[in-house]
Order: C-alpha cells, then sequence, then structure tokens
C-alpha cells in the first residue's frame, strides 16, 4: 500500500506474479467491500504521504463514476455508438474480419493476442495492460474504440460502465481533449519485464479521436435524504453488494436479489462475470439475513420486474429500498422499472452513499480536482489521516 505499491504496481509480470497490486477491483466494483474500508486499512498503517498512489488509486474509481454523473450524456452517446459499430459488423465484412482476429486472439501482435486471452479465460488484466491493449485496439487496428470498451465490460469481473468507458475514452483522447496513451514497444519490454521486448508494428503515433459536444455539466441526483416512510423490502442489485450498511432508518421486511440487470445488450456477457455477480448478490442476501433476520429472495433477471410486484404484495409492502446505481445498465433497468411499478403502486427508493455525496460533486472536471481535496475527503469521512 505504500512505497512498494508506488514503484511496483505498473508492472505486468503476469497473471501468476500479481503481488505488486491488490487485486481488490472485482469486489470493491460490485460493493462487497466498500471504498472506506479500503481506505481505512490503508490509513491505519501508513501516512497519507506513504500511502498516497494507493489512496489516490482508490480515489480515480469515485473520479469516474462521478464524472459520468456528471455527463450522462457520454454514456447514452457511447451506448448508441456502439450500437452502430456492432451493425458495421454485419454489414462491413472488412471490420467484421479485423473484430473476430481482435477478439480471438489472432492478430499476429504476440502481447495483445496473450492478453486476449487472460482476458477472456481469467477476467482481469493489470491496469497498465488495459491501457496498452486499448491503443493497440485504437491506433494499431483501428477498431471502434466503443467495441473494445464492450469487449472489456463483457469480459472483465470489474468491469464498470464508469470506469471502463472513460478510460477507453482516455486513451482515444476523448476524456481529456487531445491527449492520448500511445502503447510502444520499449515500454511494454520495461513493464512486462521482458515478456514481451520486442513488439513490431505498433502504431507510431496517437491522433485523438474526435466527437461532438456532450453538454454542459448536469446537477447530480437529489437522493442524498431519500428515506423510506413505512415499512419497505429491499433490492439488492450487483452494483452495491453491501447493504446492510446503508443508511436505513429501520430494518427491511424482506430482502430480495438480481443476479445482473443488462438492457439493450447485443453482444453476450461472459458467462463468469454473469455468475460473479450473480454470486456477489447471493453473498449479500446471505448477510442480509443474519444481519437482519428476515427472509430473503432469488428474482431472475428475466420479467424481474413483475417478479418483483408479486413478491412485494405477497408481503403487503407498498415500498421498496435500494442502493443508488451510478450511470449505467442497471440505473436505466431501475428508471425504467420505476414508472412500472408506481402503476402497481410500488415506490422505488434509491439511497445514496455518504461516500459518493462527499466525492462526487468534485468530479465535474478533472481528476485534479478530486486529487487536491483528498485530505480534506478524508477527514470528512472520518478515516485515520496520521
Amino acid at each position: 500500500m505504500a512505497h512498494a505499491y508506488e514503484r511496483e504496481r505498473n508492472y505486468d509480470r503476469g497473471p501468476r506474479l500479481r503481488s505488486n497490486v491488490s487485486l481488490l477491483s472485482p469486489w470493491l466494483r460490485h460493493r462487497l467491500i466498500l471504498e472506506t474500508e479500503v481506505l481505512d486499512s490503508a490509513l491505519q498503517i501508513w501516512s497519507l504521504d506513504e500511502a498516497e498512489k494507493f489512496v489516490e488509486e482508490v480515489f480515480w474509481r469515485g473520479y469516474f463514476k462521478g464524472w459520468l454523473e456528471h455527463y450522462p450524456q457520454v454514456w447514452k452517446n457511447y451506448r448508441r455508438d456502439l450500437d452502430d459499430a456492432i451493425e458495421s459488423l454485419g454489414a462491413e465484412v472488412e471490420l467484421a474480419r479485423r473484430f473476430e482476429s481482435a477478439t480471438s486472439g489472432e492478430t499476429g501482435i504476440d502481447c495483445f493476442d496473450v492478453w486476449v486471452r487472460e482476458l477472456t479465460e481469467i477476467g482481469y488484466l493489470h491496469n497498465h495492460a488495459r491501457m496498452w491493449f486499448a491503443s493497440i485496439w485504437i491506433f494499431t487496428l483501428k477498431l471502434p474504440w466503443q467495441l473494445g470498451a464492450d469487449f472489456f465490460y463483457r469480459h472483465l469481473l470489474d468491469g464498470d460502465p464508469a470506469s471502463n468507458t472513460l478510460s477507453w475514452r482516455w486513451v482515444a483522447g476523448l476524456h481529456t481533449k487531445g491527449k492520448t496513451y500511445l502503447a510502444r514497444s520499449s515500454n511494454i519490454a520495461k513493464y512486462s519485464e521482458a515478456r514481451f521486448s520486442d513488439v513490431q508494428e505498433l502504431a507510431r503515433d496517437a491522433q485523438p479521436l474526435t466527437e461532438p459536444d456532450y453538454g454542459p455539466a448536469q446537477a447530480l441526483d437529489s437522493v442524498a435524504s431519500n428515506t423510506p416512510t413505512g415499512e419497505f423490502g429491499l433490492l439488492v442489485t450487483h452494483e452495491d453488494c453491501t447493504p446492510e450498511t446503508l443508511s436505513l432508518p429501520r430494518p427491511p421486511v424482506a430482502a430480495c436479489g438480481i443476479g445482473r440487470l443488462e438492457n439493450h445488450v447485443q453482444l453476450p456477457i461472459d458467462w463468469r462475470v454473469r455468475e460473479f455477480s450473480k454470486s456477489a448478490v447471493d453473498d449479500a442476501l446471505r448477510r442480509i439475513e443474519h444481519e437482519f433476520g428476515i427472509s430473503t429472495a432469488e428474482i431472475d433477471d428475466a420479467d424481474w420486474c413483475n417478479q418483483i410486484i408479486d413478491w412485494a404484495h405477497a408481503l403487503g409492502i407498498k415500498e421498496i429500498v435500494t442502493a443508488y446505481a451510478p450511470v449505467g445498465p442497471t440505473q436505466e433497468a431501475l428508471k425504467t422499472a420505476t414508472h412500472y411499478l408506481e402503476r402497481h403502486e410500488l415506490k422505488l427508493t434509491a439511497i445514496k452513499r455518504g461516500y459518493d455525496n462527499v466525492v462526487w460533486p468534485f468530479a465535474s472536471k478533472g481528476y485534479f480536482a478530486i486529487k487536491k481535496q483528498i485530505p480534506a475527503i478524508i477527514e470528512s469521512l472520518q478515516l485515520p489521516s496520521n
């Protein structure tokens, strides 16, 4: 977490040698563990100066999620452009051939093909490899960045709508306008410790991509003070799998969980990703049973809305509480369901975590705006600051 992490974190030594990074991202992604828990663990041992790089990596996640909350149109544009790119695969033979070559790890670029196998077989890639991969995809293979971001999202156990989408945009020169990331053979050789020592045929430059203006920052959703007014049921999604730690005014009557909500998905999500999400929700339901002494139920993702209505009516409740789902497929699905639930006399209430309320307001511009606030945020969250 301290100086060794700062020195070693950028080295990708392969899937069997990962002691230089935390490997916590899949569990943080589903909030099986919380950012505040990870920060507290680091700062109980190290000073903020000593653990600076580790702490900053935790806040990068909050920055990306908060930024997308301010600019939800970027997500909508990405989904639209992804649909167009997928349609192009059916119409453009050469594009489809190059896409198939890339996603099956048959490009002839040794490091890239190894990373494809690692991604599809394990569901994880080192962060540095993700940057190299995205750069090669965009600037060497000349494939649409949206298809690459989708490929990651469908195979990464920690695939996150904000962190994944915005990281690809950063490599492409869209997130920080005009600033791209170019994968270089010498850099890959150094930080792979010569596992890939002579990577040929990489792009020599990386001209930034362009896009239409997506408008000004929007105000954040005001759900911080949402509280249920009467008896309620608790809905668990894979976005937040420690709902027992939410600021609930009283215990829920019962709880139900949905493994994964993915509307508008054209290409299949890997079974490992679905299984991890389902297992995360199942784990949350078991803890809720123990914490509150209540019954729990699993809801299938098919026709899940009607299943929740039947579940709530059987319990005699008119309100369902869930952890706030950030911009992404789960939020889209829940927003669509809200009006349908209301027609069946059910209110869906979202509760946002204190960490998000503190961090996200600083995420409307570049990361530096959050970075300079880290000491104040840590103090506000009452975390150690030795």
